[in-house]
């Protein structure tokens, strides 16, 4: 396995409370693994993610790393840190599965993380054969270490998923994979803003670079990864289109080019001169994608817009606003690189304009008092009725 960076953790007053401090040089798998644990957030002003203060969030994070990556916990005082009890022969295991899943093409983080998983697994039941673990074991798992960290649903459906993954990979255990359920997805509604708040949020961003990173996102409706990833030779500028390839679930998909966006391209290539990727780093590679969303949040705040606003933020926008224009969902399916209908169906609850068209019950029934009483004129709410 790859070396990870250095987790380094100190408690620090942040927002009026105590927090714990968790800092790492960038690092995708690491991200992703710190996003999965709940309540957990990143601070633009200390460059690092941070929890309340509390022995269960030091126990979650501690045991969340270890394993993965070094954790310096010097600066905390009186901490019980967290050790996995593993033998030998359960970390060959492990390591075997690791290269399972990388012979299975998942995907690096993917790979991390349900590793991870199985290595909590397998050490909660660390003193249990593996031959012997059951559903029932699986059960006492969720319910002890799951419930009791507060981890999300998002990331015991991927235990789950990385269980099922690994009985494949070792069938001797007594786990039935028919009974394995993953607890139903938080259906919650994407976060939108309008047309005017998009356009507000580009004006008041002063760097070109990000300016057209902002452009770029939205009239796109490009996932974060997806724009770290643009070449220059994916830009099809003849044919006013753009190519993303290999986007989540490793499928391609074209999308087409805004005609205000190419002037902002073409001014933003010839100032910055980027050698491969559409947005490169100071000393050239990728760009960081922690850095699209500190330089969103400065512009959102320089905008006056108060709600929280990420890149994906932007996709959610484009997608409704394709549909309120009328664009038929098969093609915004196809134009953001949904797998099912379903997942894009989402936006028809959020979409304004068929809203907006819909009377409110309690304007009928002032209208209609105001029909049958015209002698004491319009009632209205602001004084009694």
């Amino acid at each position: 396995m790859e070396k990870l960076p250095t987790i380094y953790l100190e408690y620090k007053k942040h927002r009026k409370n105590e927090q714990l401090i968790v800092r790492f040089t960038y690092n995708k798998k690491l991200i992703a693994l710190v996003r999965s644990v709940k309540d957990t957030y990143w601070s633009q002003t200390l460059s690092a993610w941070y929890l309340k203060k509390t022995k269960e969030n030091l126990q979650t994070i501690l045991s969340l790393f270890n394993g993965i990556t070094d954790v310096d916990s010097s600066k905390i005082s009186n901490k019980v840190l967290f050790k996995r009890n593993l033998t030998e022969d359960q970390k060959i295991l492990l390591n075997n599965f690791y290269l399972f899943l990388k012979g299975k093409r998942y995907s690096p983080s993917t790979i991390q993380t349900y590793t991870f998983f199985v290595a909590d697994f397998v050490n909660f039941h660390t003193k249990t054969p593996l031959e012997e673990l059951t559903n029932r074991s699986v059960e006492l798992f969720i319910e002890k270490v799951f419930i009791e960290r507060n981890y999300s649903i998002s990331s015991q459906r991927q235990f789950i998923s990385a269980l099922k993954i690994f009985i494949i990979f070792y069938p001797q255990t007594k786990i039935n994979d028919l009974v394995l359920e993953r607890p139903k997805k938080s259906r919650k509604l994407p976060n939108v803003i309008s047309q005017e708040e998009v356009l507000n949020i580009i004006g008041c961003t002063q760097n070109l670079k990000h300016r057209a990173i902002i452009a770029l996102i939205y009239s796109c409706g490009l996932r974060i990864s997806e724009l770290i990833n643009l070449e220059l030779i994916d830009f099809h500028i003849e044919r006013k289109q753009l190519i993303v390839k290999n986007g989540k679930g490793r499928k391609d998909r074209y999308v087409s080019l805004a005609d205000s966006f190419l002037p902002l391209l073409s001014n933003y290539y010839y100032s910055y001169k980027p050698s491969t990727y559409f947005v490169e780093g100071q000393k050239g590679g990728k760009y960081s994608s922690e850095s699209v969303r500190q330089f969103l949040r400065k512009s959102c705040k320089k905008a006056q817009i108060k709600k929280i606003v990420t890149p994906h933020t932007l996709r959610h926008s484009y997608a409704t606003h394709l549909l309120e224009n009328g664009v038929d969902i098969r093609y915004i399916q196809s134009l953001l690189g949904h797998a099912k209908p379903e997942t894009t169906m989402i936006y028809t609850h959020v979409k304004r304009k068929d809203l907006m068209e819909i009377q409110n019950p309690l304007d009928i029934a002032l209208q209609k008092l105001n029909k049958l009483d015209n002698e004491k004129g319009n009632v209205l709410l602001s004084r009694n009725i």
